[in-house]
């Protein structure tokens, strides 16, 4: 089969290479991908940032689809035909993460997806909503199941609330798709007027542009006749914690999902996270059953995820490098 492996850091060190199909062992299953997405994590991964002792060769990327092939024995969740993702934390399977989740990633330190054939046990594979493209299903287990952890899960969205989306990537759309389906009014904030402009055709209510506006947790409170949103998606990190924090209405959620300015929060302001009885809660994916909860939603109301554009398989490392560019919105695939 073909696969990438990541033999370095740096995206020179991504390699089609040749390797033997996988063979499924006892209560595994043998899944031939289709397509995949990319996330940002993948080219933290592919940069060292995650994991600067990570061992190599490893095959990246988290995210992806396609249907079983063959079964080890004993599987008894699964049949050869069905249409099916892994989840990204292997082993996670409901309540809290267990001790040392992230050590059972898929994508790093485990092989990820961007291969032809991935063999994984069946207690970290799910069925995926049928009325979806293999990209769209493939856009599901980490940028699908971030987005639904912040707004169903740890966000308790309610009709009526107001929530705040930062960005249009892959989290941020899907987490504007499902606040809309939870009867939310959404506010997006965004760099770009033409991704605001989408956001907006998609269902959001209201936007601001950052770069016009950069005190936009104004534009929060004003949009909310003064009360302040119900939750705030935070993908920014340090540079917009203070924000996220100063646009919530008293008793408010900042989920944090994303460190695009950087990892630490040296200025966070504890007065007002204390005035405003802020809950901070770091998302990191999401468990099996929250991926069965979130794909039976889906599947009740149709939704289909948002998918920029597609790449074939042999124009991966072209797809990486717009993920780079930040140009996209939704979720950039790579179809086999």
């Amino acid at each position: 089969m073909k696969a990438y492996e990541l033999q370095g850091f740096g995206l020179d060190n991504l390699r089609l290479v040749e390797r033997p199909v996988p063979v499924p062992g006892p209560g595994e299953a043998l899944i031939r991908m289709r397509a995949v997405t990319l996330n940002p994590r993948d080219l933290g991964v592919i940069d060292g940032f995650y994991f600067p002792d990570l061992k190599f060769p490893v095959i990246p990327v988290s995210d992806g689809a396609r249907e079983v092939v063959e079964l080890g024995p004993g599987v008894q969740r699964f049949r050869v035909g069905d249409r099916v993702a892994g989840t990204f934390a292997q082993g996670w399977i409901h309540g809290d993460p267990p001790i040392g989740w992230h050590t059972r990633s898929l994508g790093a330190p485990l092989d990820g997806v961007l291969a032809e054939y991935v063999v994984l046990p069946e207690s970290g594979i799910i069925r995926v909503p049928q009325h979806m493209t293999d990209a769209e299903a493939a856009a599901l287990p980490v940028a699908g199941l971030t987005a639904w952890q912040a707004i169903a899960e740890a966000g308790r969205v309610r009709a009526g609330d107001a929530v705040v989306v930062q960005g249009t990537d892959g989290v941020s759309v899907f987490a504007l798709q499902f606040a809309k389906l939870h009867g939310a009014r959404v506010f997006v904030v965004s760099g770009s007027a033409e991704k605001l402009g989408r956001a907006l055709q998609l269902g959001a209510d209201a936007g601001v542009l950052y770069t016009e506006e950069p005190d936009w947790d104004r534009n929060v409170i004003e949009w909310t006749d003064g009360r302040g949103a119900d939750l705030v998606v935070d993908i920014g990190g340090a540079a917009t914690l203070n924000r996220s924090v100063a646009a919530i209405r008293s008793g408010g959620t900042v989920c944090l999902i994303g460190i695009m300015s950087g990892p630490a929060a040296d200025g966070l302001q504890l007065v007002p996270t204390f005035l405003k009885r802020a809950r901070l809660r770091g998302i990191n994916v999401g468990s099996r059953e929250m991926f069965e909860a979130m794909n039976r939603a889906i599947a009740a109301n149709g939704l289909r995820p948002v998918i920029d554009s597609v790449y074939s398989f042999d124009q991966a490392i072209a797809a990486f490098a717009k993920l780079g560019e930040g140009r996209h919105f939704g979720k950039i695939a790579i179809a086999f």
